[in-house]
């Protein structure tokens, strides 16, 4: 039995990817083969099928960070054929063969059963980049970030995961003020639940090492100077959870909010985010974190033959939101 999948390989020095028929593999001891039903792209997603970040551990490849759909058949007791599963991160599309394809092969330590509230769809609508927030906002709490603490500031905010943090921090009472370039999507990020929507020249950011108070929290998607910016206006023990690099990975900073105000730079990694960790932010989202309006949160959907193009939308922002792929 063969499936499709969208290989990456490198030839003579650049990369390069299609679409390709793969043979089924054999399961392995603890091992998962599922039938994908969606995956989604992200933003590491379009890196790496273009060659532009050094994502994958070797060639040829199955991209894909994410996917979920139905067990096929399992060598693991924890899972048996028919369970709907997800997998995010661990390595999916990254060091083993991913979710843009029809089927996958997993090890079951990386496999998590469909979360309550959840099915393959919305699941994988909220992806990679909603695991990501919810992980972002879960770090935020577990360091004492409390709506009554003033606003939270997302960067980013119309990409998928600012989208959903959004969204997120506004259910639990968060006043939230949503920055994107794009004042096109002023309207949408008011609909996701942000209090305010400004571009980064309007928050008017100094440049001393400290400035006013003026956030109690950041969630930041870009790096760079908008980062920099942000940390000099971070209240008394305010957190800055740091997620992404869309402006630049460099910033510049002092220790001075650290050791004078109390802030703190927080990671977040959702790739080798611990599973303790992920099962129980998954289930949190089925619970609790699901847009009411999650489907103006997909920006297209797309079949497995018509992915070619999205990756260049993404890293162009081209889009906003979510591309969902559907493998079926």
């Amino acid at each position: 039995m063969t499936f499709l999948a969208c290989r990456v390989d490198e030839v003579d020095g650049k990369v390069c990817f299609d679409l390709a028929q793969q043979e089924e593999q054999i399961l392995a001891e603890n091992e998962v083969i599922i039938d994908i039903e969606f995956s989604g792209i992200n933003f590491k997603d379009a890196l790496g099928v273009l060659g532009k970040g050094k994502i994958y551990t070797h060639y040829p490849i199955t991209a894909g960070i994410d996917c979920a759909g139905v067990v096929e058949s399992s060598s693991d007791n924890r899972f048996k054929t028919g369970d709907r599963v997800l997998v995010n991160g661990c390595g999916l599309g990254e060091n083993q063969d991913g979710g843009f394809a029809q089927k996958v092969k997993v090890p079951a330590d990386w496999v998590i059963k469909m979360p309550e509230g959840l099915d393959p769809r919305t699941a994988m609508t909220i992806g990679t980049a909603g695991f990501t927030a919810a992980l972002a906002i879960d770090r935020l709490e577990q360091n004492d970030q409390k709506p009554d603490q003033g606003p939270i500031v997302v960067t980013g905010a119309s990409g998928g995961v600012g989208s959903f943090a959004t969204s997120m921090l506004s259910t639990l009472g968060y006043e939230v003020i949503a920055i994107t370039g794009r004042e096109v999507h002023k309207d949408y990020l008011l609909s996701m639940g942000a209090s305010e929507v400004l571009s980064p020249e309007a928050l008017k950011l100094g440049s001393r090492p400290l400035e006013s108070t003026r956030f109690a929290g950041v969630i930041d998607n870009v790096g760079g100077d908008l980062l920099s910016g942000l940390i000099r206006h971070i209240h008394l023990w305010g957190n800055v959870a740091c997620i992404g690099m869309a402006a630049d990975h460099r910033y510049q900073a002092t220790v001075f909010p650290q050791i004078l105000r109390g802030v703190s730079l927080l990671g977040v990694s959702s790739a080798n985010c611990p599973m303790p960790r992920r099962s129980r932010v998954w289930q949190r989202i089925g619970k609790q974190l699901i847009p009411k309006n999650i489907q103006s949160i997909v920006d297209k959907e797309v079949a497995l033959n018509d992915i070619a193009p999205c990756f260049n939308e993404i890293l162009e922002r081209r889009h906003r939101g979510r591309i969902l792929v559907n493998c079926r």
